[in-house]
């Protein structure tokens, strides 16, 4: 058996530079935590595998497509691939998330700015 905290998981360098952690990391899947501190957003990207994102703790500002939407504590948020998609904090307090993406992308991100 293979445990991990969270709190032990080295911050990972990014390209939002934000507290990005790595808690799985294979062929077959990517699972990753997000913490954005109050009024942190990540760049507007595109990724090439379906994303499932699941709100661990706070309120965010989910961006898929055109839709945007406020997402609590305990949701989950599906995005398909090559679909542009952003993550906004616009609360007073931590908004953190985890993103798996499966299979593990093989290709690049496409980051849109901001």
């Amino acid at each position: 058996m293979i445990t991990k905290k969270l709190s032990e998981v080295e911050i990972m360098k990014n390209a939002h530079n934000v507290d990005a952690r790595n808690l799985y990391n294979k062929e077959e899947a990517m699972i990753t935590v997000i913490t954005l501190e109050p009024g942190q957003s990540l760049k507007r990207h595109i990724t090439p595998v379906d994303v499932a994102f699941y709100v661990l703790d706070g309120v965010g500002v989910v961006e898929v497509g055109d839709e945007k939407m406020e997402v609590t504590k305990d949701t989950l948020v599906e995005s398909p691939k090559d679909i542009l998609h952003c993550w906004y904090n616009e609360s007073d307090a931590p908004l953190k998330f985890m993103i798996v993406k499966a299979p593990k992308p093989t290709k690049k991100t496409i980051l849109i700015g901001n």
